[in-house]
């Protein structure tokens, strides 16, 4: 793995400042300040809202609480999303502070994963590594890992310790000397403009003539309306962690440092403002 250690910490320690504020039918005692965080773009919206949660909690009568669940402008937000993939999916051209609004009833059962505890987000996650390292390493680097490996890569994520998570992640970061990259690129390409969850496919970053896939190869075979038409003008703008990667970019360059946590390039295409 290239060091670009820089980048993996501009990545790691990306905000977003968030305004939540309490639904207008929620049932409370006194009325509900608004609460602002700087919500860490690498994690979810469950592992670093108990703040939130208690805050509303303390002006709501204890029988109208059941589950917290989280909605930005009609959209409910889902929570096993990393939430730096939601806002650029859903917010990327909205003014700062992003504003979220918290919800205790209600719960959209057709929209939303249940989350009971930090247990399902964090086997949410791990199922995520898994899935990667299939892609890259055939599950070999993950299954020789001791359950203490895993376990820091979790504690890592929920304690936001950069060091504490690079030094188990890198290794899923490397490959075998005699090959130019993994085996294949785990990533999914979120379209705001579409109904379907993700797209998902194999893809290696390695061209069979040996030269390196970049993004713009990526998009031009899974996703081809992403790319300019020639004689168009740009439509769409491709997302990842906030910014607009060149897309010359290589694409092991990109999984290796502009990953999330899970191991995954999560891309959003979304529309270009028109202003």
């Amino acid at each position: 793995m290239t060091d670009d250690k820089d980048v993996l910490r501009d990545v790691w320690f990306g905000r977003i400042p968030t305004c939540f504020t309490l639904y207008q039918d929620e049932i409370t005692e006194r009325e509900a300040e608004p609460y602002y965080l700087l919500l860490p773009r690498i994690s979810y919206l469950t592992l670093v809202t108990d703040k939130v949660k208690k805050h509303f909690q303390k002006v709501m009568r204890q029988e109208e609480v059941s589950e917290i669940w989280f909605e930005y402008e009609g959209t409910p937000l889902k929570w096993h999303y990393p939430i730096g993939l939601l806002f650029d999916l859903h917010a990327s051209n909205t003014a700062l502070p992003w504003s979220i609004t918290v919800h205790f009833k209600n719960f959209p059962e057709k929209d939303l994963l249940h989350c009971h505890s930090k247990d399902v987000i964090e086997a949410h996650f791990m199922a995520c590594i898994k899935e990667a390292d299939a892609l890259k390493h055939k599950s070999q680097v993950i299954n020789e890992m001791q359950k203490k490996d895993h376990k820091q890569l979790w504690m890592g994520l929920q304690n936001d310790k950069f060091e504490q998570f690079w030094a188990i992640n890198r290794k899923l970061m490397e490959y075998p000397a005699e090959e130019s990259g993994f085996r294949y690129i785990p990533f999914r390409i979120y379209q705001a403009t579409t109904e379907r969850p993700f797209i998902q496919k194999l893809f290696r970053p390695i061209a069979s003539g040996g030269e390196l896939h970049t993004l713009g190869d990526l998009l031009k075979d899974v996703c081809p309306s992403a790319i300019t038409p020639e004689d168009g003008e740009q439509k769409t703008q491709v997302m990842i962690h906030g910014i607009e990667p060149m897309l010359e970019t290589p694409l092991q360059w990109l999984s290796e440092h502009m990953s999330y946590p899970d191991n995954f390039l999560h891309i959003s295409i979304i529309p270009r403002p028109t202003d």
